[in-house]
């Protein structure tokens, strides 16, 4: 009786314990999968943590300088040289033309583009490695982050056939929500690829991937548990 009042509490204690590693398990999944939401907004919360570091004022989060963002990575996606570098240079003429229309953006609200950066890797990466290690990569780079003269940003990221992901920050000393203003009282135009920061669509396509495999792994931890659960409970029932 003894002995079989040992194995019950034995038993017991080992799954409270397992119980608390799924909760943890649980809880993780759930903030990194807030986290990748949308990276294009996690990349703009990381560029104005860098400004605010050199006591700079904050950047305006402008939807329709993210979403001509993801217009310019999107046209030059197929253009990724081996050692991350964009090759591809758009017209001044396509912000007009192409991505501003692309994305909704209502004309007489255009403002002047202050600078932008832009950069790809082969894989997807967090967003504050792709801060550090492909977009700023240098101190040219960086003095463009940190100009005074900036008042917005938008980033926009999209994911190739082959791979590759491009990211691009445009900024803009533009009043806040007075310029790049989207139509349909701020909603624009939906994108069928890609994200961009500001929006209040979720990401499409690749950017789902990250998170699909983090969700997949859970699950799978979580019936290896259950499993288990079930067996042990089995045993001591017998």
């Amino acid at each position: 009786m003894m002995m079989v009042m040992k194995k019950k509490k034995h038993y017991f204690r080992c799954c409270e314990w397992k119980w608390i590693v799924l909760c943890q398990l649980l809880l993780a999944n759930a903030v990194c999968a807030s986290h990748q939401g949308n990276p294009a907004n996690d990349l703009v919360d990381i560029i104005n943590k860098n400004r605010t570091a050199q006591k700079l004022p904050e950047l305006n989060d402008s939807p329709g300088l993210g979403c001509m963002a993801l217009q310019y990575v999107e046209l030059c996606k197929d253009n990724c040289t081996s050692n991350g570098v964009v090759n591809c240079k758009p017209p001044e003429d396509d912000f007009t033309e192409v991505f501003g229309p692309n994305c909704g953006v209502e004309l007489p609200t255009f403002g002047t583009i202050t600078g932008h950066v832009v950069g790809c890797q082969a894989k997807y990466i967090e967003p504050s490695l792709a801060f550090s290690h492909v977009l700023v990569k240098d101190s040219k780079a960086l003095s463009l982050i940190r100009n005074k003269s900036h008042t917005e940003v938008g980033v926009g990221l999209v994911g190739a056939r082959k791979g590759s992901f491009f990211w691009c920050i445009l900024f803009s000393d533009g009043q806040t929500n007075s310029t790049f203003v989207l139509e349909d009282n701020g909603e624009g135009i939906k994108q069928k690829n890609g994200c961009f920061s500001g929006s209040t669509f979720p990401c499409s396509s690749g950017q789902r991937i990250p998170v699909f495999l983090n969700n997949f792994m859970t699950l799978a931890l979580l019936n290896i548990f259950l499993l288990q659960h079930l067996y042990q409970t089995w045993s001591v029932m017998m």
